[in-house]
């Protein structure tokens, strides 16, 4: 028996909730991890946002892909599938916080560490992450106690704002946003510039490299090379002095002004804004301006941050601004790359043989 994270959101806990609990789905950007579930595994449910654990699904038998509505009325993204049975499903009041000391002083990634932190989130950012036996163990032990005596764990008025929904009409769906209160507009938790290279510069020129070692052309800002330059030191023949494309005047402005753009040919391939001592805004607000000027843009585009930044970019990204787009909400076209993730994939080998669709295992999607 192994076992396997599945990460749910308030909105994808409800769908669940009001199906008959035998299927749970996946991205299918998921499909290669989840042939490595067997029957009998077992799926630990996690609870963004409210931070709890609230469900054991041990698995029937998968996967198999299945595009038929399940989980969203239309356009349902989770068709990598699992029949499953649900051992433990609980409500949202008895679902346990991973701050409760019987979970968080003896999970070995939370053990030791400052409730106050985020620092433990790596594991629990993506659905079918294996967990050790030791921690399958605790979860699993805790979860099946939990369904027998149902302790309340009452939701405060946080938790009741980050559940509630907000929604736009587009002419095409209805789509979900988020509306961040004054308080949440000012980013409280943005990590001091260092005295000598931001952060944010160094994952620039892990962009850089990144994209060069796969045989891309690179653009940067001319604002930053000189600093980009100093952490880049291989590959930078593929520097691109003038962006080969045929863009109106104010296009081509902002399209200059993006962080980190990866080119092939005459053509953007992907697009990387890299945020750290700001709140996250500005870079997601310089991709909505492309995707305004070019509506019919096919390109990746991808927000860089801290690996504590997860639910602050996905709040922004999910602003009714943004969801309004001719283009599409910017959330179906805009993925977001923690910083960790982007330092383990520069260390893997062969990447001069790989292409740039590796970057769909070391980008993350809100569940």
């Amino acid at each position: 028996m192994a076992y396997y994270t599945n990460i749910f959101s308030p909105e994808t806990y409800q769908a669940f909730m009001n199906s008959d609990k035998t299927v749970s789905g996946f991205r299918v950007r998921q499909k290669l991890l989840a042939e490595k579930v067997k029957a009998g595994d077992i799926f630990i449910c996690y609870l963004t946002r409210l931070s709890r654990w609230c469900g054991l699904l041990e698995v029937v038998d998968g996967p198999y892909e299945d595009s038929t509505p399940l989980f969203l009325a239309s356009d349902d993204p989770f068709i990598i599938r699992f029949h499953v049975r649900a051992k433990v499903w609980l409500p949202l009041t008895q679902a346990i916080p991973i701050h409760s000391d019987q979970i968080w002083q003896h999970l070995s990634f939370t053990q030791n560490m400052d409730k106050n932190s985020s620092s433990w989130t790596g594991l629990l950012r993506n659905s079918l992450n294996k967990i050790s036996e030791k921690d399958g163990k605790l979860l699993m032990r805790c979860l099946l106690q939990q369904h027998d005596v149902a302790t309340d764990y009452p939701l405060n008025e946080q938790d009741q704002k980050k559940l509630k929904t907000h929604t736009v009409n587009r002419t095409d769906k209805v789509v979900e946003v988020s509306v961040p209160s004054d308080n949440e507009l000012v980013d409280d938790e943005a990590p001091n510039q260092t005295p000598e290279v931001r952060e944010s510069i160094k994952m620039q020129a892990l962009l850089a490299q990144i994209g060069a070692c796969m045989g891309m052309k690179i653009w940067l800002p001319k604002a930053d090379r000189s600093r980009v330059l100093k952490e880049w030191k291989k590959g930078t023949e593929a520097l691109l002095e003038k962006l080969p494309l045929n863009y109106d005047e104010t296009t081509l402005s902002t399209i200059e002004q993006i962080d980190v753009i990866w080119l092939k040919g005459r053509a953007i391939t992907r697009a990387f804004e890299v945020e750290h001592t700001t709140s996250v805004y500005s870079g997601i607000l310089r991709m909505a301006d492309l995707l305004a000027l070019q509506p019919n843009m096919n390109i990746n585009l991808h927000i860089v941050a801290p690996d504590s930044r997860q639910e602050k970019v996905f709040q922004e990204i999910r602003r009714p601004v943004f969801s309004l787009l001719e283009s599409g909400p910017l959330s179906e076209r805009c993925s977001y790359i923690p910083y960790s993730n982007l330092k383990d994939l520069s260390k893997v080998k062969h990447l001069d043989r790989m292409t740039d669709a590796v970057l769909e295992d070391y980008t993350e999607h809100e569940a």
